[in-house]
């Protein structure tokens, strides 16, 4: 089979939809298919200057974008006559709502289009310039972009009412986002609190630190907390999206309190979670984030916003516990309970273990080949 993947980013661009994309793309790779990934030649913060490269057997073509309209949105036609080069079996788009996803169903051909929305649907936080483009795509584009696909797969049942807007539940498959399986395998010596000079408890924010993150609503908590236990650290770790900064100044001169930046390998990923104690979920809005089915999957119990996909992945008490988005207090209660309550965190730590193998990668990959297919066949008639 001949694939394509689309999307905004792709690596080393930080972000679930990329990892997505990779952890897709190179099953496929390994099971003899063909696979090319189309995206701009951004990483969101300049133009990476390596066009065409393969990685892992995967052929990335980054095109050049002609302009820019926030950070994550950025505008390259090319791929309209680019994709024409090629006789791909499938095409596969990732993030609904931008206009690539419009191009590639218009430059489809004979393939079979398969898109996953990583449900993108509400507008909070975006700059006042992506206002109009929003608007008309919720009157027009999306319903466009929709009839030229042949399935669609949305990430959590949260986003079925807004699809059926524009295209027939028939098309929609729900299939969740997943995880490695190292992260099961205890990591032997765990170093991270002896490289960081930890000394207790640590309550982990692992993710972009973006607006919609809420990376700066946990720090204003964890300060408060550790004003009064010093056994007990905030760990933040993840690319600055916005709000770095803010988090920074929050917690300077606190001593249990660190921002780390990014990390990349998932052997220190996994190194990183298991050390911890709780991973924290405070954003504004998620769609499935790939970090609360890691952090499962290393026994930890999880606070987090009833936003969006989660509470349909996570239940309370049974995974963890739920604060609304910016309840520095609801933060402060939830955590110190966890903290304070060995024998909840390892009752809590067990169930999120045996849900976590629900959501295999090569479980997830399955799901997504008997979609291509059956897209193939609804394609052919």
């Amino acid at each position: 089979m001949k694939i394509a993947h689309i999307n905004m980013f792709y690596l080393p661009t930080f972000g679930g939809v990329e990892q997505v994309m990779y952890e897709l793309a190179k099953r496929q790779v390994r099971d003899g298919h063909e696979v090319h990934v189309f995206c701009c030649d951004s990483d969101k913060n300049s133009r990476i200057k390596v066009k065409e490269e393969i990685i892992d057997g995967i052929h990335v073509h980054r095109l050049r974008y002609w302009f820019r309209l926030s950070l994550s949105t950025h505008i390259w036609p090319s791929l309209l006559w680019k994709l024409r080069k090629y006789d791909f079996d499938v095409i596969h788009s990732h993030v609904s709502g931008h206009a690539y996803i419009l191009f590639a169903g218009l430059s489809k051909r004979k393939a079979a289009y398969v898109h996953t929305t990583h449900c993108p649907w509400t507008d909070a936080f975006r700059p006042w310039i992506l206002k109009p483009f929003l608007w008309l795509n919720d009157k027009i584009f999306n319903r466009w972009a929709f009839s030229l696909m042949d399935k669609i797969i949305a990430i959590t049942p949260w986003e079925l009412n807004t699809l059926e807007k524009w295209v027939d539940k028939n098309k929609i498959v729900v299939i969740e986002n997943g995880m490695d399986d190292i992260l099961f395998k205890k990591i032997v010596p765990n170093n991270f609190k002896k490289n960081n000079d930890i000394k207790g408890k640590i309550v982990l924010f692992f993710g972009r630190l973006n607006p919609t993150k809420g990376p700066e609503k946990l720090a204003l908590a964890g300060k408060d907390i550790v004003s009064k236990r010093d056994d007990i650290y905030f760990v933040f770790i993840g690319p600055d999206e916005g709000k770095a900064e803010e988090v920074k100044e929050i917690i300077k001169d606190q001593k249990n309190m660190m921002y780390l930046g990014p990390i990349r390998g998932k052997d220190k990923i996994a190194e990183m979670y298991q050390a911890s104690d709780i991973y924290a979920l405070p954003s504004y809005r998620e769609g499935l984030p790939l970090t609360l089915f890691e952090a499962m999957a290393c026994g930890l119990p999880i606070v987090a916003s009833p936003v969006n996909g989660v509470p349909y992945a996570m239940k309370e008490p049974e995974n963890g516990f739920f604060v609304k988005y910016g309840d520095i207090e609801g933060l402060k209660e939830k955590i110190l309970m966890l903290i304070d309550n060995e024998k909840l965190r390892e009752k809590i730590g067990e169930n999120n273990k045996k849900k976590a193998k629900n959501y295999s990668w090569d479980l997830i990959y399955k799901k997504y080949m008997n979609v291509y297919n059956e897209a193939i066949k609804l394609k052919n008639g």
